[in-house]
């Protein structure tokens, strides 16, 4: 698929109140020789920016031959600030920059991220998907952050930013100078964005029905493990599990495991899923 038959799904009410642009900020990294592999658009959850995928993950799939780009939805690492950002925004974000890559794109979404790929599915035709470690919302993955940092996840419900911890989002095998040097470059997501996690209604079928993987560890303090499996039940397959790691895959200890897998998955040519 070219860029020019890259068509995305606009709904008329969209025509009528088309979301205000932004600048947006998109890391890459590309192989050495073209292999003619699909471009992968990573995605980053609330609080995040491209940097998160930078760290490691960008080189690392650009090593094996992906292209490999990174996007900080607005309001999120070095995009232009959006206080009043919505999960339709972060939509438009993802199928805006997804349009532009010279070829089909792989959507990969960490965290809040993932829910935010699920929306841009119904709207862009992505070649696959993957969610990582998928926050896709609602009151069973609010009372799981309520419970294991109270102090972080109340504030957020009267407005003011969602505060993870290290215990949530890194394993102990991850260097304490590592973890509070990413804790130190967490952001905050649009206001009503984190209401909608919450309340927001669910992502439309998504184009062509691209094959999706979800992976994730049961381990994970942001969501329990049953949230795994209803993610990858909404695709038809089980949940990939990597034991022992945080929320933040792509920045533990152990983040070629989960990024290897993702690529030999992509390396099979997944197909699209029938009927």
């Amino acid at each position: 698929m070219t860029a020019a038959e890259q068509v995305r799904v606009v709904r008329s009410w969209e025509w009528a109140r088309p979301e205000r642009p932004a600048r947006r900020e998109v890391l890459a990294a590309l192989p050495e020789r073209e292999e003619a592999k699909p471009p992968l658009l990573f995605v980053p959850g609330f609080g995040h920016g491209a940097w998160a995928f930078a760290e490691h993950w960008l080189g690392h799939a650009a090593g094996r031959g992906f292209p490999a780009y990174a996007l900080s939805l607005r309001g999120h690492g070095g995009s232009e600030p959006a206080p009043e950002a919505t999960l339709r925004s972060y939509t438009h974000d993802v199928t805006q920059v997804a349009a532009s890559l010279p070829r089909q794109a792989v959507l990969v979404g960490h965290g809040a991220g993932a829910r935010v790929v699920a929306h841009a599915m119904a709207r862009y035709p992505a070649r696959a998907a993957v969610l990582v470690a998928p926050v896709l919302g609602g009151w069973g993955t609010f009372g799981t952050a309520l419970r294991r940092n109270p102090v972080g996840t109340v504030p957020a419900v009267f407005g003011a930013g969602l505060r993870l911890n290290r215990r949530q989002l890194f394993s102990r095998e991850l260097p304490d100078a590592d973890a509070r040097r990413h804790l130190a470059r967490l952001g905050r997501a649009g206001r009503r964005a984190q209401w909608q996690l919450l309340t927001g209604r669910s992502p439309e079928p998504a184009v062509g029905r691209p094959p999706v993987l979800v992976l994730g560890s049961p381990d994970d303090r942001v969501l329990p493990a049953t949230a795994l499996t209803r993610a990858a039940r909404r695709y038809a397959s089980a949940p990939l599990l990597f034991p022992g790691m945080g929320h933040d895959l792509m920045l533990d200890a152990r983040w070629r495991e989960p990024i290897d897998a993702i690529l030999d998955w992509l390396d099979k040519d997944p197909a699209p899923a029938q009927g």
